[in-house]
């Protein structure tokens, strides 16, 4: 398990604190999760051990456990905050600590859910950390009750102090720790309305970004451990092949040689040695001859026009949803719109590389890896080596990038320990994939089309709204589902089945369209890319209506006031209403992704060879409440590298049954050198909780195209933009 580290970060802090609450003599504070009747059973074994959130020492520290996976995102820092300010502790004294996922099984599942996906750790697990702060605040009040013999409506407790006023006692929450974990658990303990935050809310600096910076943060890459081995892995160069054979002969008297076999169900040939790099040179010289299950002809064009055909049969296909009398609104309306999107596969390619280490010795297995499902890591290893997850011991390092690659269970990590079983037991061995190996044998973003129509009446309302989408299914291919609710995927037509716009005839239809390339969840997923099609769509209407994209939105979003607050809010930041500078021209979008709205408004200027400067962004987003803004502000800078590089170049093309690209100079993205000017308007209304990691995307993409049109009048139907001549200057 990871030692905490202290939560603020002053420059004489700036370090990981290896002391745990044992070495100084704490106990833990439980919380019981609703509906977890497995610790509350526990309890009684561990009486003093009463909440599983919150630990406490002697010396007044105060250790929050974190379930979820930093990798940059800042949540290790954000989560706790919840947590300290209902028990009003002083966040100097706070230190932060990852659950240990052992204990995690052990306890069936005590800390609820470890996946760090889908911009949920917060809006998704609020409620009960804020309720675990609040129980052990409430537990320290009963223990100073009983202890100074006064009632507990008259204690208070602020930043860190319990204090009885009109006795003049107070005490440090160490002193009455023991004591407060003998105190019946109170159940249903109220929460503080948000008028009465301290810390959240609050920019606290992330425990993350002093090691992150000074060389010391350790990542899966780093790991070394005493008699370690080291494997570099050839998967066929054709999703779904196998070994059909290979000789090692010729590379066994190769210097550091250790073996060589198959793993994964033949899927894939790995070479041990005794560094990575001669692992990596034995490796290449391997012959291997691979069986491609008949996916060596499958190319670019064949997928296309497998999607077209698809997308033609999306008439027939499920609704997602379905509104008024489409067809009649139609041939109704004074203008009629149609477009076409297409939008590629997509590769992570996060700085660190996929990888993972194992020991094997007395059946337990110990994995250090960078991940953002732990007890996933403990499913799939389990799972790989025939043992129960509560033999596995997993070590959780920072990782370096995830963005959904490092989601779910890993492939990666169930190589490293098919790997390790094959090894002498005891012996660590750490896989590593090279940067090509990443890049082509991932699981890509899907490819998908969007056929989109609609109509207008006299009055350039919108009247009729047609969707049909084809997509592969993330929900079948990836998550497993055998069927889809009602045939639809939801990740797949997200952005369309809600959509912000007043319209009363709507349809949107679904097709799974399936390839031989195995897809996933790239970052914002289905709003990474349905916005491209729905945002560029509007404004098509705009154009056509002869109406201001930002007046048109207006006007159709008279019953959407959270959509209309975002929307004006980044406008009027952007300066909307006045001209921008000669030369230059905006563009504009909203979206509302998993649960939180977001604008944006992209200011650009184009050159007559096709060069796009980008000159300001300015994006916002009302996710409801802020935790840490200097969080949120960084999540939605960060998006704009994935947006722009999605833009300009993100795609992963087949030929040949096989991925093209390879390394950093053929699948590009954004550089330093490139990176626009970024303002952020938070913009919280309150009242809910929406998601931050991923929401900031979702509108950036439209916002630039839109721009892009206004510049040049070239509409952006199908990225990437290079193949229009287009790039960043």
């Amino acid at each position: 398990m990871n030692a905490p580290t202290k939560a603020p970060m002053n420059a004489s802090r700036r370090q990981f604190l290896f002391t745990s609450a044992a070495s100084t003599g704490g106990f833990a504070l439980g919380f019981t999760l609703p509906t977890n009747k497995a610790w509350a059973a526990a309890a009684a074994d561990a009486p003093t051990r009463v909440n599983i959130w919150v630990e406490i020492a002697a010396d007044d520290t105060v250790t929050i456990k974190y379930a979820r996976s930093e990798m940059g995102q800042g949540s290790m820092t954000s989560a706790p905050q919840l947590v300290a300010d209902e028990l009003d502790a002083n966040w100097e004294q706070v230190r932060i600590a990852y659950v240990d996922v052992n204990e995690h099984y052990r306890m069936e599942k005590a800390w609820g859910s470890m996946a760090t996906v889908g911009s949920q750790t917060i809006r998704n697990s609020q409620s009960y950390l804020r309720q675990a702060g609040a129980t052990a605040r409430a537990m320290l009040v009963s223990a100073a009750a009983q202890q100074w013999k006064v009632p507990a409506s008259e204690i208070t407790v602020s930043n860190g102090i319990v204090a009885h006023a009109a006795s003049g006692k107070q005490s440090g929450f160490g002193a009455l720790a023991k004591l407060a974990a003998t105190q019946t658990v109170p159940a249903d303990v109220p929460v503080k309305d948000p008028a009465q935050w301290t810390i959240i809310g609050k920019s606290m600096p992330r425990i993350d970004i002093p090691a992150s910076t000074n060389g010391t943060q350790v990542y899966g890459i780093d790991i070394s451990l005493p008699g370690m081995v080291y494997a570099a892995i050839a998967q066929c160069p054709v999703f779904g092949g196998k070994v059909s054979a290979f000789d090692a002969a010729g590379i066994r008297s190769k210097r550091g040689f250790i073996d060589a076999f198959a793993i994964d169900d033949g899927g894939a040939v790995a070479v041990v040695a005794d560094n990575w790099w001669r692992a990596k040179q034995a490796l290449a010289e391997l012959d291997i001859q691979w069986d491609e299950q008949g996916n060596g002809n499958v190319n670019n064009a064949s997928i296309r026009a497998q999607f077209e055909a698809d997308l033609d049969a999306t008439d027939a296909a499920p609704m997602a949803n379905n509104a008024g009398d489409v067809d009649a609104a139609l041939a109704s309306a004074t203008k009629v719109l149609e477009a076409t999107y297409y939008t590629p596969f997509l590769s992570h390619t996060p700085m660190e590389p996929m990888g993972a280490t194992v020991q094997i010795a007395e059946g337990q297995a110990q994995v250090w890896t960078s991940t953002q499902s732990a007890d996933g890591v403990a499913t799939e290893v389990a799972g790989a080596l025939g043992i129960d997850p509560t033999a596995v011991i997993v070590h959780r390092v920072q990782a370096g990038g995830g963005f959904g690659r490092r989601g779910g269970t890993g492939d990666f990590t169930k190589q490293a320990a098919l790997i390790a079983a094959k090894l002498p037991a005891g012996t660590p061995v750490k896989l590593l994939w090279t940067r090509e190996e990443d890049t082509q044998h991932g699981f890509y973003r899907p490819l998908a089309m969007y056929k989109l129509q609609a109509g207008l009446d006299a009055n350039n309302k919108i009247v009729g709204w047609r969707s049909r989408i084809a997509s592969g299914s993330l929900m079948k291919q990836r998550i497993g589902m055998p069927q889809l609710p009602k045939g639809i995927d939801a990740m797949a037509t997200e952005g369309f089945t809600r959509l912000p716009y007043l319209i009363d005839n709507q349809d949107q239809a679904y097709k799974e369209s399936r390839t031989h390339v195995p897809i996933g969840f790239w970052r914002t997923v289905g709003w990474s890319q349905t916005p491209f099609a729905r945002e560029q769509f509007i404004d098509e209407l705009a154009h056509a209506a002869g109406e201001d994209p930002y007046a048109f939105r207006l006007r159709h979003m008279a019953e959407d006031e959270l959509s209309r607050h975002i929307l004006t809010q980044v406008a009027e930041a952007a300066g909307w209403s006045t001209q921008p500078a000669p030369g230059r021209f905006r563009g504009i979008a909203t979206t509302e992704p998993y649960g939180s709205f977001t604008a944006a408004v992209v200011e650009l200027s184009v050159n007559d060879a096709g060069g796009i400067k980008v000159h300001r962004i300015v994006q916002g987003i009302n996710s409801g409440h802020v935790v840490n803004p200097d969080n949120i502000q960084a999540q939605l800078q960060g998006a704009t590298v994935w947006a722009l590089s999605a833009a300009m170049w993100g795609e992963i093309s087949i030929d040949r049954g096989r991925v093209q690209q390879a390394n950093f100079h053929d699948y590009r993205v954004l550089r330093m050198s490139e990176m626009p000017k970024v303002e952020v308007v938070l913009a919280p209304t309150g009242g809910f909780w929406g998601g931050v990691g991923e929401p900031g995307q979702a509108p950036l993409l439209p916002a630039f195209c839109n721009a892009v049109f206004a510049a040049t009048g070239k509409r952006v139907r199908e990225l990437p933009m290079r193949k229009m001549g287009f790039e960043l200057v």
